[in-house]
């Protein structure tokens, strides 16, 4: 193993408000001259970035313990075996796993081990992996499937829905039959890519729309599912327009994860008895057991077209704070992916 450096960013301190690129810091530290047994070396060459990260930044108990000052930033990636001491894992292999904003990181492959990495399936695009097959492409899957349940006929509705999760999560209504789905984006831009390549029906601009009108407009019957990645103003515009036995599905709130203080419950929450509706939150981790069914349905959805997917790239490991931040300034289209470097093994 040559001398090799490792950059890595890691957690400078803890965001007040926006997180800020000042929140991180870039070192370099040597990688393990030698590897133990069972132990793979990974060269990363993607990472992925999610509004959830932002939580994991805050010294508060959640679903995944915080990071701490000076780790490295928690975050998905892919990468490539480049040397191995391990049966299961060949020089070449790609995989996917949270092995953080770092260029090296050195695996423990045992059978059972935390925090394990997946192989990368045969003819898949690696980046695939934190797109549409990362959790992102799942959450949706199991959000709209298992908590929306959408059916033939049924009117849905997608907050943040020129996100990565909310674009595959209203192509998922499509497919299974809904009769109506209507996206809810920032800008013109964003609002056509949804109507004129993914297949929304309506598309419906927060930033130049009043989004209650809207929904009253295009939803006369009410909503019959509600997918929700953003909360605030709109999840209490989508209350007050839902359809009887409706389904609210809870997948985020980005609306506030930047705030100081958390903003007032929605005021149209008593629609839920009124409209003897459902509002429930999940957990994609606790439906990782399920990821092969996953797959299979939104490799083939992808195959036969039913399913389009988006990855804005960026490039470069000095941009990866500077990445992160485009997901609360609204520039990313699809899944917000950053390269940092070509595979080194052909």
């Amino acid at each position: 193993m040559s001398n090799r450096k490792n950059g890595q960013w890691i957690l400078k301190t803890r965001p007040v408000g926006m997180v800020k690129e000042s929140d991180f810091d870039y070192v370099e530290t040597p990688v393990a001259e030698l590897l133990a047994d069972n132990e793979v070396l990974i060269r990363n060459l993607y990472f992925a970035f999610e509004p959830a990260m932002r939580g994991w930044l805050n010294d508060v108990k959640s679903y995944l313990p915080p990071v701490q000052i000076g780790d490295v930033m928690r975050a998905g990636t892919v990468g490539q075996v480049i040397e191995s001491n391990n049966p299961d894992f060949t020089v070449g292999d790609y995989v996917s796993g949270t092995m953080g904003w770092q260029e090296y990181v050195i695996i423990d492959g045992k059978p059972g081990m935390t925090g394990a990495v997946n192989k990368v399936p045969e003819g898949v695009p690696p980046y695939l992996m934190l797109s549409a097959l990362g959790t992102t492409g799942l959450t949706a899957y199991f959000g709209m499937l298992d908590l929306g349940k959408p059916g033939v006929g049924d009117v849905v509705v997608v907050s943040g829905a020129a996100g990565a999760t909310g674009s595959v999560a209203g192509q998922i209504a499509k497919i299974k039959g809904a009769a109506k789905v209507v996206g809810i984006a920032g800008g013109e831009a964003k609002c056509k890519w949804l109507t004129e390549e993914l297949g929304f029906d309506i598309a419906i601009d927060y930033k130049s729309e009043n989004v209650k009108d809207e929904l009253s407009k295009h939803c006369p019957n009410g909503i019959d599912i509600f997918f929700d990645n953003v909360g605030g103003e709109i999840l209490d515009a989508a209350l007050i327009n839902m359809a009887n036995n409706g389904r609210i599905v809870l997948c985020g709130g980005i609306s506030a994860y930047n705030e100081t203080e958390l903003p007032p419950g929605p005021s149209n929450y008593m629609q839920l008895v009124i409209r003897r509706c459902t509002m429930a939150g999940f957990i994609v981790l606790d439906y990782l057991d399920q990821a092969p069914k996953a797959y299979s349905d939104i490799l083939g959805w992808i195959a036969d077209g039913s399913l389009k997917h988006a990855e804005d790239i960026q490039e470069g490991i000095e941009n990866t704070p500077k990445t992160f931040l485009r997901l609360f300034e609204g520039k990313n289209r699809g899944k917000q992916l950053l390269k940092i470097a070509e595979p080194p093994i052909a």
